[in-house]
């Protein structure tokens, strides 16, 4: 399985699937003709990519998620805190809250998750 990455276009192709499937590969390619003017041939290319990093899955014509958006979103910034602040995330939001100071409605939803995470 290829490293699961999403480029700019492949993240806009990502979102239509996420947004409409389960669907059919027929219906992606009259999606994707209408929103991304691609050819079929650009959207088969696209989707066996991503179907090969485990993103999506196709089975008779039919295009099924694997990794919802959520989730492969929290993998990514999961890696992104790995990769750049040694996994630490109190790092990642010194670094993040000095460029850009979280309101006091952020900061009260942030307490909120810790909290419910503490609870569990």
């Amino acid at each position: 399985m290829e490293e699961r990455k999403l480029g700019l276009v492949e993240g806009k192709f990502a979102d239509l699937i996420w947004r409409h499937a389960p669907l059919t590969t027929k219906e992606l390619v009259v999606l994707c003709e209408r929103e991304l003017n691609w050819k079929r041939t650009t959207t088969y290319t696209v989707l066996k990519k991503l179907c090969t990093q485990g993103i999506f899955h196709t089975e008779d014509s039919l295009v099924t998620v694997v990794i919802t958006k959520e989730d492969f979103h929290a993998m990514q910034s999961e890696k992104f805190v790995e990769e750049t602040f040694e996994g630490s995330l109190p790092a990642f939001i010194a670094a993040f809250a000095s460029r850009k100071k979280p309101s006091e409605a952020e900061l009260a939803e942030i307490r909120k998750l810790l909290d419910a995470f503490s609870e569990e």
